[in-house]
């Protein structure tokens, strides 16, 4: 079962147009706040709809402008997961579920669903009681209740504290296995991304880029605003000097990589943790040394981040390190860079 999605609409700041193929995996949409991702997941139950082309799970047809078809949400089968829930509050968990099952909800059905979610006790309950994980386990059931052919899932996550996240996401990923058909996740957490997908496509201002391997997209983005919602602390503009060679002219640095630059390069992204100091020992006129200047360290639970440039006047850099590697924080004067670790983006 796949779902193809091929949209196009208009909004008040840029026009949404996405087109990506989802099969029985969990899909991600990651972008920006404001980057259409939302919308995408309306459009594609039925609660928005575009201005023109075309969504269909499998074969059938859920909006097609071409052919006049829009199916309205009920027909869609189509489970929601909202980011607040949308639990009706003047009804009782088991209540909230059975409002899943459609116009015949059957109790003992709906009592099967509250024990597999662990919910059983909590039937006679409104969802004013409720915490945000029993809230979300409740939208769970309500969602598993209707037995849809796609799950739409928006910021599952975004309501949680950060240890009840943890243990939500552990338990959405099981559900999610065991579903066998499309999902599709919207996000800007890349940690989200990176536990409960297989595949991601970033969006960028409503425009969706290629679809990747969860693991190809963070190892290689192929643009600037992937390299940055994946997580890169470092991208700034350079230009190609030769096969080898980029020079980043905001940072002051020549960067030497090991393959060819491709043509078009726009961008050199390097990843905080990628800079070592080789154990503190500094080695002068090495490939892809920088000079450490005006550093400052702000120290974390478990690393220090250093903040530095390389020329003066030059754009601030970030170097992440454990403190495993090294417990006491020693600046030194010069980090070493693979060439393995510079991406460089041509959009």
């Amino acid at each position: 079962m796949a779902l193809e999605v091929e949209i196009r609409k208009k909004l008040k700041l840029f026009t949404l147009d996405v087109k990506f193929r989802a099969e029985n995996e969990t899909f991600a949409l990651l972008g920006e706040s404001g980057s259409g991702k939302s919308m995408t997941l309306k459009c594609i139950a039925g609660i928005e709809r575009p201005d023109e082309g075309r969504i269909a799970l499998d074969g059938r047809v859920f909006y097609d402008s071409d052919a006049g078809i829009c199916l309205p949400p009920q027909k869609r089968r189509a489970g929601y997961l909202f980011q607040d829930y949308a639990l009706f509050p003047n009804m009782t968990v088991l209540r909230n579920v059975m409002a899943g099952m459609g116009r015949h909800p059957d109790r003992g059905t709906a009592e099967r669903y509250l024990e597999a979610f662990g919910l059983s006790e909590l039937a006679d309950v409104f969802p004013g009681k409720l915490s945000g994980g029993q809230k979300q386990r409740t939208a769970m059931a309500r969602l598993a209740a209707q037995k849809p052919d796609v799950i739409l899932l928006d910021e599952p996550f975004s309501a949680l504290d950060t240890h009840l996240r943890w243990r939500m996401e552990n338990e959405m990923q099981e559900k999610l296995r065991s579903f066998g058909r499309p999902a599709v996740c919207v996000t800007h957490d890349r940690d989200e991304v990176f536990r409960l997908c297989s595949r991601v496509c970033c969006l960028e201002q409503g425009r969706s880029g290629e679809a990747v391997t969860v693991r190809e997209f963070f190892r290689n983005p192929r643009s600037r605003a992937g390299a940055l919602l994946s997580g890169c602390k470092n991208v700034a503009p350079c230009r190609a000097a030769d096969a080898h060679t980029v020079t980043v002219p905001e940072w002051g640095v020549t960067l030497r990589v090991p393959g060819t630059v491709p043509p078009g390069v726009r961008y050199a992204g390097i990843r905080a943790h990628s800079f070592h100091a080789e154990n503190g020992l500094e080695r002068s006129g090495c490939v892809n040394c920088l000079q450490v200047r005006e550093a400052a360290v702000t120290e974390d639970l478990f690393e220090w981040t250093v903040s530095f440039r390389c020329a003066p006047g030059g754009g601030a850099l970030i170097w992440k390190v454990s403190k495993e590697v090294m417990p006491d924080i020693r600046i030194p004067r010069e980090l070493l860079l693979d060439g393995e670790e510079i991406m460089l983006l041509t959009s």
